[in-house]
């Protein structure tokens, strides 16, 4: 019982760390229209990148609304979360899972989650429920991405989507060329 609550103390201590302050995420100063196609693309990118855990929490909240009138459904997507918490998430990537003397595959562990998952969904019958629910999510996330500046934002070259692109070994960075040589 200590390993699952010391298990659950470190998880939920990784995650506080990668989530960004709600009054950067919210600051209302920062909204702005994008410029064209390509700023809103290179936005959501961005802001995706630097507010991952604030925009899931935002769709897990959008989610727990549209099924607050169905509490079977909501009892039962706990137990779908706690599963994906303790058989993918919480878990050590450096452990694989052994269940009746067999070791099961990350590829594998999601399959099944997954399929836990959609059989919840046909089950408790709130399919259409989930359904509108994350489109009307993910329109809210790619709206804010998109409208929500990237100016402010204070982001490592690695952070970035663009991370790979921009880092490079201290050699290659005394040359203009980078890695790039004359053919």
């Amino acid at each position: 019982m200590s390993t699952l609550i010391s298990s659950l103390k470190d998880t939920a201590q990784s995650l506080t760390a990668i989530r960004r302050p709600w009054r950067d995420f919210l600051d209302i100063t920062a909204v702005d229209f994008p410029s064209s196609f390509s700023d809103a693309t290179t936005r959501i990118a961005q802001n995706l990148t630097h507010f991952p855990l604030n925009y899931t929490i935002l769709l897990l909240l959008i989610l727990f609304l549209s099924l607050i009138y169905h509490p079977l459904s909501v009892l039962a997507f706990l137990v779908i979360l706690l599963a994906w918490f303790f058989l993918y998430f919480g878990r050590d990537r450096e452990e694989p899972i052994v269940i009746f003397g067999l070791t099961i595959d990350d590829r594998l562990v999601i399959a099944a989650l997954f399929g836990l998952t959609v059989a919840g969904l046909v089950l408790t019958g709130v399919w259409v429920n989930v359904l509108v629910a994350v489109a009307i999510g993910a329109s809210l996330v790619i709206l804010h991405a998109a409208l929500r500046s990237t100016d402010d934002l204070l982001m490592d070259d690695l952070e970035s989507p663009y991370g790979h692109v921009l880092a490079g070994r201290d050699e290659e960075l005394d040359s203009p060329r980078g890695h790039y040589s004359g053919i």
